[in-house]
């Protein structure tokens, strides 16, 4: 089984490279991925939004490929920004990690995160089917 991506005319098409629903049926395995920030694996915080959003987006994807998944079995993100004007930033980021992968999508702008240092946060739910 796959998932099925789900985007009625009903409702007003997405305002950017997402699906309003994905449907994942069947057996498989779920993966919750938690809040990734812009920290490489010796600790160090990457300098500026971009370089911080990159590289939590690159932790991201190393938790997908340690689980023995990709960016296409992404059901849901949820991404956090600080600051409203990292906006135009963050699709270019995003979109060189996503290619066409279009999961459900959520983008919050919010007054702070867990570390004053810290400008962007992405957390996502996979899902992959089990091989038939």
């Amino acid at each position: 089984m796959s998932h099925r991506i789900i985007n009625p005319s009903s409702v007003a098409a997405p305002a950017g490279p997402y699906s309003q629903a994905i449907s994942s049926s069947g057996q498989g395995t779920w993966l919750h991925i938690a809040g990734q920030i812009g920290v490489d694996a010796q600790g160090q915080l990457a300098p500026g939004f971009e370089a911080q959003a990159r590289q939590a987006w690159a932790n991201l994807v190393a938790v997908l490929a340690a689980a023995d998944m990709t960016v296409a079995d992404l059901v849901k993100v949820t991404t956090f920004l600080v600051d409203r004007s990292h906006l135009p930033s963050l699709g270019p980021v995003r979109s060189s990690f996503l290619g066409q992968a279009r999961p459900a999508s959520t983008l919050l702008i919010v007054q702070a995160l867990a570390h004053p240092d810290w400008l962007f946060e992405v957390e996502a739910v996979a899902f992959k089917p089990a091989c038939a």
